[in-house]
């Protein structure tokens, strides 16, 4: 079969080769893994620069992936061959809420999906929405399920409050996407006005240029009647995190889902209101596996389609991972396999 596989860490070893097909053991699924997407955080194991321990090499890169089941190992009761699934990228986060022992995360701990066939737990892939291709699919594990575990499970948004989103990244464009279909007002910042139109055709209420606003916060409270927002999603990190805890109103909610900026979060608890007005900052990393298989009931129910900036063949992985490394892309980067 056919995967990806680095010898060596750094994009330009990315490389396409024949391995043996795996064999499911027992308790495991061997997947057809049909469409592949990226994160920034596959542009960081591939390229060696993880702040966390590197996976050993050689190695299959990826961690969200879609396909259907081919084969079922001893004791598999809960597949049936020929169902359409998604990887979960916690592996053993089954529900509930996150444990110390849930470390078993695909492409990190174990060998990532981008490859013809994997084999993984039964425990470890969810039912795909079924108004969704393969491609649409590969872009919700990690993408998605941050957005709805920030805006459902842990700020507990609620129709009519606002919800402020950063960029044309994945997780940004499905917490636009989450928090239309529940309800919320969403204004979003951005860098250039083709994508300013992109995301209004989204559904943004509002959207602000941060290149023409760089003290963006009070473009916020401008368009939301002099007051913060309920929710908002830090991408960024170091060149955001001050702008974001500005635009929060009393008793807001700050997920941290990215550092692209810088991985230092410069907070003044006096300047910045934190006790005074009992604003809570959450960090956060995807979700559960039944936190998903509610997600994807909600994509049915509210037919939500992923946004996908391209898509490219296997043989272009590299490209692939030079558009992300680039980070100017609307949506997801996905890989057909």
């Amino acid at each position: 079969m056919k995967a990806v596989q680095l010898d060596q860490f750094g994009i330009k070893n990315l490389q396409v080769i024949e391995i043996p097909k795996p064999s499911p053991k027992r308790g495991e699924v061997l997947v057809r893994i049909k469409a592949v997407s990226l994160n920034y955080l596959d542009v960081l194991l591939t390229s060696g620069n993880f702040y966390k321990d590197l996976p050993p090499l050689p190695y299959t890169p990826a961690s969200d992936g879609a396909g259907t089941i081919e084969a079922l190992g001893e004791d598999v009761s809960t597949w049936k061959v020929g169902d359409r699934v998604a990887v979960q990228y916690v592996q053993n986060w089954v529900k509930g809420e996150f444990q110390k022992e849930y470390h078993t995360r695909v492409a990190w701990q174990t060998q990532g999906v981008l490859a013809e066939y994997v084999c993984l737990p039964e425990y470890g892939i969810v039912k795909a929405p079924d108004n969704l291709s393969f491609e649409e699919v590969s872009t919700l594990p990690i993408a998605a399920v941050t957005a709805w575990h920030a805006l459902i499970n842990q700020a507990h948004l609620q129709p009519g409050q606002t919800v402020l989103t950063q960029g044309t990244g994945g997780v940004s464009i499905f917490a636009l996407q989450l928090a239309k279909a529940a309800g919320a007002k969403v204004i979003a910042t951005t860098s250039t006005r083709e994508k300013e139109r992109k995301l209004l055709e989204l559904g943004a209420d509002a959207v602000i240029n941060y290149t023409a606003h760089p003290e963006w916060h009070q473009e916020v409270l401008r368009l939301n009647n002099g007051e913060g927002v309920e929710v908002t999603l830090d991408i960024a990190g170091t060149k955001t995190i001050e702008q974001s805890l500005l635009s929060l109103k009393e008793n807001g909610f700050l997920a941290t889902a990215g550092f692209i900026s810088g991985s230092a979060l410069p907070i003044d608890i006096h300047k910045h209101s934190i006790n005074l007005s009992f604003i809570r900052i959450q960090g956060l990393a995807t979700g559960s596996a039944e936190s998903f298989s509610k997600m994807n009931r909600a994509i049915e129910v509210n037919h939500i389609h992923p946004v996908i900036d391209t898509i490219y063949t296997l043989e272009e992985v590299k490209e692939a991972y030079q558009r992300i490394e680039k980070g100017d892309m609307v949506g997801k980067i996905v890989i057909s396999v």
